[in-house]
This record gives C-alpha cells, sequence and structure tokens, in this order.
C-alpha cells in the first residue's frame, strides 16, 4: 500500500472501524442482487423479483437520511444497533415467507424493512472527518473508502450469487445479513473513534437537505445514479443478447475495476483550487465516456469502453464529499453523506426501469442511449447550480477550515 494510505492507519482505532466497516458496507452489494437470485430460483418470477430488489433500494433511499440525522443527533452505537436490528428481523421475515411461499404483500413488507439498514459508508467517513478535518489526509481518507466502496461492488454480487445457485437459494440473503450484523455491531462497540453527537438546538436544525449546494449534488447524483442503474441493465442484456449472459459480470466487474484504480490513484494527488471546479470536470467526463458504449460491438470492446468509463467514477464521488464538508453543517455531515447515497439510489431505480423499457422496445444496443441521456442531465444539472456551489457557507465543514488555515499558514 502506498505510503500516504500507510499514514493513515497510523491513527489509534483506524484499523478496526475500517474492517469493521467493510464487513457492514458490503452487504449493500449483495442483498439486492441476493433477493433476485434468491426469489427467481424459488418462483421463477423475474418481474417479482426486481420488483422486490427496486423496493428495498427505494425504502433504504427514503430510510437512509433519517436514520443519519438521528446518529448525527445522538451517536452512531445509540441509533445504529436499534435500526440494524430492525432491518434483520425484516430480513428474517423475507427468507422465511420466500421459502414457505408465504402471500407475495409479505415479502413486500419484509422488503420495506430491510431499508432501514444504516449507511455504513457514512459512518465511515464521518469517523476519518473527525480524525483528519482539516488536514491533507482527509483527502486520503475519502479515497480510500471510495476504492473501498468499489471493491464491495466487485465482489459482493460474485459471492452473493455463488452463495445462492451453489448452496441454497437464500445463501446469499442470509450471508449478506451476517456480514452487517457483525460489521455494524463491531464498528459500534469501538466507541474511542465515534464522532461526538450534535443534539439540535432548541430553535432546531432542520434538515441538511436546506443546503443550496448540497440539493445541486444530490440532484446531479441522482442523474448519475441513472447512468449505473442503467448501463448494470443493458450491459446484462447486451452479454445476453452475444450468447455469453454469464460474462456481464465479469464486465461490470471491469467497470468498478476502472474506478478503483482512479480512486487509488487520485487518494495520492493533492490538488490547489477550487473543488467544484473538478467535480463539475468529473460530472463532464462520466457523461462523455458514455458515448463509446452507442458504437460498441462486442463484449471485448465493451469491457474495454466501460474500464475507460469507470475511471471518472471514484475521483467525482471523492470531490463530492469534499463538496459535502463545504455546504453541510458539521452538526449534519453524516446526513449530508447519506443524501448523495439516497440520489445515487434513486436514480438507480429510475435508471435500471427505463432501460428495462427502452431494451423490451429496441434492444440492447438502444439501451444505451439511457446513461448517456442521463448523462447529458447530469451535466445540465452541474451547469445550473455551479454557481450555488461556489458559495459554501462561512464556518461550515473541514475543507472551508482547511483552505482558510493553508492561508494562514502561508501568511505567517
Amino acid at each position: 500500500m502506498p505510503s500516504p494510505y500507510r499514514a493513515l492507519f497510523a491513527a489509534p482505532g483506524s484499523k478496526g472501524f475500517s474492517v469493521a466497516g467493510f464487513l457492514g458496507r458490503i452487504p449493500l452489494s449483495m442483498m439486492g442482487i441476493g433477493v433476485v437470485t434468491m426469489i427467481s430460483q424459488l418462483t421463477g418470477r423475474y418481474g417479482l423479483a426486481g420488483a422486490l430488489s427496486a423496493t428495498i433500494a427505494l425504502s433504504a433511499a427514503v430510510a437512509g437520511p433519517q436514520v443519519s440525522r438521528l446518529v448525527d443527533q445522538y451517536g452512531q452505537r445509540r441509533v445504529l444497533r436499534p435500526a440494524t436490528l430492525v432491518s434483520l428481523a425484516a430480513a428474517a421475515l423475507l427468507l422465511c415467507a420466500a421459502h414457505s411461499r408465504w402471500p407475495d404483500w409479505v415479502l413486500f413488507a419484509a422488503c420495506v424493512g430491510i431499508g432501514c439498514v444504516p449507511s455504513v459508508g457514512a459512518m465511515i467517513r464521518a469517523r476519518w472527518a473527525a480524525l483528519y478535518r482539516g488536514t491533507p489526509q482527509l483527502h486520503t481518507a475519502y479515497s480510500f473508502e471510495s476504492v473501498v466502496d468499489e471493491v464491495c461492488f466487485i465482489f459482493g454480487p460474485i459471492i452473493s450469487i455463488g452463495l445462492s445457485t451453489a448452496w441454497f437459494p437464500e445463501a446469499g440473503p442470509l450471508i449478506a445479513a451476517c456480514f452487517l450484523a457483525v460489521g455494524v455491531f463491531w464498528l459500534t462497540a469501538q466507541r474511542a473513534t465515534e464522532p461526538a453527537p450534535h443534539p439540535r438546538e432548541r430553535r432546531g436544525g432542520g434538515t441538511a437537505m436546506r443546503s443550496r449546494g448540497l440539493q445541486v449534488l444530490v440532484a446531479t447524483f441522482v442523474a448519475t445514479g441513472a447512468i449505473f442503474g442503467a448501463v448494470d441493465v443493458v450491459t446484462v442484456a447486451f452479454a445476453d443478447e452475444e450468447g455469453h449472459k454469464a460474462a456481464a459480470s465479469v464486465v461490470l466487474a471491469v467497470y468498478a475495476a476502472g474506478s478503483c484504480v482512479a480512486g487509488m490513484v487520485y487518494g495520492l494527488l493533492h490538488f490547489a483550487g477550487a473543488p467544484e471546479r473538478r467535480w463539475l470536470l468529473g460530472v463532464c467526463a462520466m457523461a462523455v465516456s458514455m458515448i463509446p458504449l452507442l458504437l460498441v460491438g462486442n463484449l471485448p470492446s465493451l469491457a474495454v469502453a466501460l474500464f475507460v468509463a469507470g475511471l471518472s467514477i471514484a475521483p467525482t464521488m471523492i470531490t463530492t464529499m469534499s463538496l459535502i464538508e463545504e455546504h453541510v453543517p458539521r452538526a449534519q455531515l453524516t446526513e449530508g453523506m447519506t443524501w448523495v447515497s439516497t440520489g445515487l439510489a434513486a436514480g438507480v431505480a429510475l435508471g435500471s426501469s427505463v432501460a428495462g423499457w427502452v431494451i423490451d422496445a429496441a434492444g440492447a444496443r438502444a439501451g444505451y442511449g439511457v446513461p448517456a441521456v442521463a448523462g447529458a442531465v447530469a451535466v445540465a444539472v452541474g451547469f445550473l447550480g455551479f454557481r450555488r456551489l461556489k458559495r459554501p457557507a462561512p464556518g461550515r465543514g473541514g475543507s472551508v477550515e482547511q483552505h482558510s488555515e493553508r492561508k494562514e499558514r502561508h501568511v505567517a
């Protein structure tokens, strides 16, 4: 591991919460695809399987920011454990209902409960912010977390699908729930690195979405999520049309690998100047990288195009986290990070559904027009909201303070 990344773990407790965070985060990439595999094997109803997976995603999009808002107010341990128990109980209900062929409404009710799962990635980033706020190491920490995200999305679906097909249908969601339980309870047992809670003042703090800058970031990432959701669905359909449906998982892993490589390199670099310009450049790069997908003719060329497209993902996400620090009060940092994840989740649901409709109507090649259009929308929203991002509120977040500290050092 390069020295800037090794230096991160010199802080006491950082290794422990990083490993716990990885275990608690990998179910995010396992549960949805695990439910699809389980239901399709038990019932053969792909429509029901997709609807249940979408229900989990939408429930998490609604509940996630509320859980994170309570975390900011009361602390990670007091909130994450009850929320995780609700999610685990709902997962147990889903497995029992699917195995025993209970009515469909029970399956949907259980999936709504699973959506109470906390945003573990936001919790880990909040711990890094508490350790390294106002220092260059925070940029490296956010880069490392983006790499961990991509590793989860490379291996999570493979593990989940493999368990459900090779062992028994319920194995994928079951192991995902076990990972969640171990990760969250291990993380919350580490009190020394837990960020201090910020109880609401008498006048109330409202939601982090009152920030005009955060509104721009979330709206842009709804369109960005549509890119991700559409690419996943269309790639599976494209591989099926080519006669190698199983190869879709490898091609999508290459997409995540591109982001993983870019995140590692980006974390080793330090940039001068305003982060909002780098963010807008990253959004534009993601949009432009969708154009070659319209021209691919086979799976190898698709893999190359997706690897190149993935190079812009992690750097844009890393810069997004820095901008959240600038535009969201420190007392609402976890909620602010979760809102971006919520925007992504909503976009994924939208993009996958629209892409499925286009594929049914015109085929997989035409389906790649959906992420291209979504990228254009993301760029448009980014340009329209750019002025909001250039005016962070004074006294908010670590990045603003970091810039001012650097200036003071130069003056001294």
